[in-house]
C-alpha cells in the first residue's frame, strides 16, 4: 500500500497567530476531510485493480459500498462550500416565538422545538437552552436554543421566517380543521473577536423568578434575567441557568447577537433599496408550510422544495429544504 498522504500541519504556521482558535479548528478539520477522503479513494482504487488482476469478484460488494460512501461524502462537502457567508461557520442561536391561536400555536412551537433538536442531533450539533417559556397549558410560549457546531448558522440560517402548520387539532373537540402559525429566528452567535459596542447604560436590567421547571431553589429566587435595549427596543431574557450571574451571561450572549444581526439586517435592507431584490421576511409571509390534513405535505414556498413524508420532516430530516435553500441562494448569485 502506498504512503498515505498527511495534512499540513497549521500549528506550525507563523499566521495562525492572526485567526481565531475556533477558525484554525475548522481550517484543520477541513483539510484532514480532503486528505482523508483522497487516501479512501486511493484505497479504493488499488483493492478494484487488485480483484481486477486476480480476477478476484468478491472484492465488488466492498468496493462499490466504498464508491457510494465516498459520493455521498463529495455531495455533502458540496453542499458545505456552498457556505461561504461571513458567519455561516458560527453557531447558531435560534429562536421561536408562538403566532396569535393560543394552545395551538403553542404546541405547534413545540413540535419545531424537537424538529430542530432532532435535526441537531443527527447532525452531531451540541444544544443548549438559553430561554423557554411555557405554553400556559400546553405547548411553548417562546424558546431559545444555541445550537453549537461547525457551520451550524450557515444550515438553519434557511430556517428564518414563518412557519404554517395546518391540521385537526387534538385540543378541539369537534375535530375541525386548524392552522397555526410560529416565527423563527436565526442569528449567528458572535465571538469575542467581532465588536458590538453595548452601551450599559443603554441597557435596562431586570430579574424576575423564573417559571417553569426547575426545582425549588430557581423558583424561589430573582434568578431570571431580562435585558432591554432602550435605543433599539430589542428584548432578551435567560432563566434556564440556576443563578443570575449565569443567566445574565447568557443574556449578554444574546444581546450583542440580536444587536449585531439588527444591523447587519439594516445593512442588508439599504442594499435591497438599491437593488430592488430585498424581501423582508414578515409575520404573514410563511417560508414553510406542513400540511397534516387533508393530505400530508411539507412544502417551501421559497424554493418549491417538498415532500410527503412529514413525520420524517417533524424528526428532523430538513437536508432536502436546506439544501434548496443553498443551491437558489448560489444561483441568484450568478
Amino acid at each position: 500500500m502506498e504512503h498515505k498522504l498527511a495534512a499540513p500541519n497549521f500549528w506550525d504556521n507563523p499566521d495562525a497567530a492572526q485567526i481565531t482558535m475556533q477558525q484554525l479548528t475548522r481550517l484543520k478539520e477541513s483539510v484532514g476531510q480532503y486528505f482523508d477522503l483522497k487516501n479512501r479513494l486511493a484505497d479504493t482504487t488499488i483493492l478494484w485493480e487488485l480483484g481486477m488482476d486476480e480476477n478476484d469478484e468478491s472484492v465488488y460488494p466492498e468496493v462499490q459500498e466504498c464508491i457510494m460512501a465516498l459520493g455521498s461524502e463529495l455531495d455533502q462537502l458540496d453542499i458545505t462550500l456552498m457556505l461561504s457567508g461571513e458567519y455561516d461557520a458560527n453557531n447558531a442561536i435560534v429562536t421561536l416565538h408562538a403566532g396569535a391561536g393560543g394552545t395551538e400555536a403553542q404546541d405547534w412551537v413545540q413540535m419545531l422545538l424537537r424538529m430542530y433538536v432532532r435535526w441537531a442531533e443527527k447532525n452531531k450539533y451540541k444544544v443548549d437552552t438559553m430561554d423557554f417559556l411555557a405554553g400556559d397549558e400546553a405547548g411553548v410560549k417562546s424558546a431559545t436554543l444555541l445550537i453549537s457546531g461547525t457551520n451550524a448558522y450557515g444550515y438553519l440560517r434557511s430556517e428564518k421566517g414563518v412557519h404554517r402548520l395546518v391540521r385537526i387539532s387534538p385540543f378541539d373537540a369537534s375535530a375541525r380543521r386548524h392552522t397555526s402559525f410560529a416565527a423563527v429566528d436565526v442569528m449567528p452567535e458572535i465571538d469575542d473577536t467581532i465588536e458590538v459596542n453595548i452601551d450599559m447604560a443603554d441597557v435596562r436590567v431586570d430579574t424576575f423568578r423564573a417559571g417553569g421547571a426547575g426545582g425549588q431553589h430557581i423558583n424561589k429566587t430573582d434568578s431570571a434575567v431580562r435585558m432591554t435595549h432602550v435605543p433599539t427596543g430589542v428584548v432578551v431574557q435567560c432563566q434556564n441557568e440556576r443563578s443570575q450571574i449565569q443567566n445574565r451571561e447568557q443574556c449578554m450572549r444574546l444581546l450583542r447577537a440580536k444587536l449585531f444581526e439588527l444591523e447587519r439586517q439594516k445593512q442588508e435592507d439599504k442594499k435591497g433599496e438599491l437593488g430592488g431584490d430585498y424581501q423582508a421576511i414578515e409575520w404573514g409571509s410563511q417560508i414553510r408550510s406542513y400540511v397534516f390534513h387533508p393530505y400530508n405535505l411539507v412544502k417551501d414556498h421559497r424554493t418549491g422544495a417538498e415532500t410527503g413524508n412529514v413525520q420524517a420532516v417533524m424528526d428532523g430530516e430538513l437536508a432536502e429544504f436546506i439544501e434548496a435553500f443553498l443551491k437558489q441562494e448560489k444561483s441568484a448569485e450568478k
